[in-house]
């Protein structure tokens, strides 16, 4: 069969508090409290296109792993979640690492606000894109047709994702805005950390929104060490 190419344009792009790959919860609505915003471009953002968008609880997003370099396509990847040392196909992953980067991620709808120019932001929660990720198209999720309780889930199985107890000062936590706080501890009980890391000793460094998270953590707990405004960072380089 001939190669056929098709165009596509990004219809919005995400505003996120993940400034950066590390920190981003492996799969969508993990971090149920992270919010993040879909603004939209012309012409896309009119509102007669979101008609009755808001009778739907969740939405698909189609967007592109914008910081997934690659340059010639390899038929397999190593999951983050078998700790980086086994080798599997990459139509059996959810590797970013893709013959088009497309990435598929379920998010909670919050609500509907209107924009810059009138264009309508949706308001989304569970997210796990970068901030400044191309959106490609926005899809209703219906439960009868989209949910298969029984499906078989490969090695990704039920919960398998890696969480850790996390113990964050009370006045460290404080230092983040309220509506950052709940996320933050979510996105942090992920562990962060790449799979094939346990040391106790090293020290990381997390950007969620405007702020510098620094932690430490074992195999069981992760303790928050110091919260920064990002703005003291830059002043301090």
């Amino acid at each position: 069969m001939k190669n056929e190419s098709y165009v596509i344009e990004p219809v919005a792009h995400i505003r996120s508090p993940f400034r950066e790959k590390f920190g981003i919860p492996r799969q969508s609505g993990l971090a149920e409290s992270v919010e993040a915003k879909i603004v939209f471009n012309e012409p896309y953002g009119e509102p007669e296109a979101f008609r009755g968008i808001e009778s739907y609880s969740h939405l698909w997003l189609i967007w592109k792993f914008t910081n997934a370099k690659s340059t010639a396509f390899s038929p397999t990847v190593r999951p983050p979640k078998l700790g980086g040392n086994k080798r599997m196909g990459v139509f059996a992953s959810r590797s970013p690492y893709r013959p088009n980067s497309l990435g598929l991620s379920c998010v909670r709808l919050l609500r509907v606000e209107k924009g810059e120019h009138g264009r309508v932001v949706l308001v989304v929660g569970g997210s796990d894109l970068m901030d400044g990720t191309p959106i490609y198209d926005v899809k209703p999720y219906i439960p009868y047709a989209d949910s298969y309780p029984q499906a078989e889930s490969g090695f990704a199985v039920e919960g398998s994702e890696c969480r850790i107890n996390v113990v964050f000062p009370v006045e460290l936590l404080n230092l983040l805005p309220e509506k950052l706080r709940r996320g933050a501890v979510e996105a942090l009980a992920q562990d962060p950390r790449p799979g094939y890391q346990d040391e106790p000793e090293r020290v990381y460094y997390m950007l969620f929104s405007d702020y510098e998270i620094k932690f430490s953590a074992d195999e069981t707990t992760l303790t928050v060490l110091a919260v920064s405004p990002e703005n003291d960072i830059r002043n301090e380089g």
